[in-house]
């Protein structure tokens, strides 16, 4: 009689068990769902009110618009929990082309946002560089120009760290890099992020050595060229990654 006592006992702890992870994982779910869709819907909000003719103003904003039509996408279909972080980042990533844009524009950039998950230990340039690859000029720097009017928010390509800002190409996506897809692109990495520069231009403790020498290290979901290459979403460029509310 003890004994079914004690397995009765038991059963009922691990049905509670059950149901209790089953309305933390719920909860959890509904959660990231009004995240993912509170950053998306002010994507769309922040998209509708900026313009510009410049050529930095134009590419941030069609880079910011690719995002915001990915992350619709992705929450259509999103069912789990990971698939509602994954179009959170691509919502996020989106906002960070915006804040590109006001910067172009000459505007307040608005509140720092959160760091992307994809952009971790690639940092931001700090200083203009410009070198020749394959005969081919390539520049970077912190601030938006003529000659450098594609914005990148950091991340990782091919293993190695690309730290956020502005460059004259975006020799990032693949089969754009110098006409030499993979390989033209590491040849001008290798280039632009040499320690031949006194500064790297994101620190050399924190970038260069933690960065480079572990970058292979820092893979999981949000790692590589694309932000919807990996994990549960495919397409979409790098994105793929909590803002604060309010406007920028």
């Amino acid at each position: 009689m003890s004994r079914f006592i004690w397995f009765l006992l038991l059963l009922v702890l691990l049905v509670g068990g059950l149901l209790w992870w089953r309305q933390q994982s719920a909860a959890r779910q509904a959660r990231e769902l009004a995240e993912a869709s509170r950053w998306y819907e002010r994507l769309g909000g922040q998209l509708m009110n900026l313009h510009g003719d410049a050529p930095a103003v134009r590419q941030a904003l069609a880079d910011a618009g690719e995002r915001y039509t990915a992350a619709g996408s992705q929450l259509e279909q999103a069912r789990s929990t990971r698939q509602y972080e994954l179009a959170r980042e691509t919502a996020l990533e989106g906002l960070a082309y915006v804040r590109a844009a006001r910067v172009a524009l000459g505007l307040d950039p608005g509140p720092d946002l959160p760091p992307l998950a994809a952009a971790q230990g690639a940092g931001a340039l700090t200083k203009p560089r410009e070198v020749q690859v394959q005969g081919e000029t390539f520049r970077a720097g912190p601030q938006p120009g003529a000659a450098t009017p594609y914005y990148y928010p950091g991340g990782r390509w091919q293993g190695r760290p690309v730290p956020a800002g502005w460059y004259s190409t975006p020799w990032w996506k693949t089969g754009l890099a110098a006409g030499a897809g993979v390989l033209g692109g590491m040849l001008i990495a290798d280039a632009l992020f040499s320690p031949a520069f006194a500064d790297p231009g994101y620190g050399f403790d924190a970038g260069y050595q933690e960065g480079f020498s572990d970058g292979a290290d820092f893979g999981g979901d949000y790692a590589g060229g694309d932000l919807g290459g990996g994990g549960d979403f495919g397409g979409g460029d790098f994105g793929g990654g909590d803002f604060g509310g309010g406007d920028f």
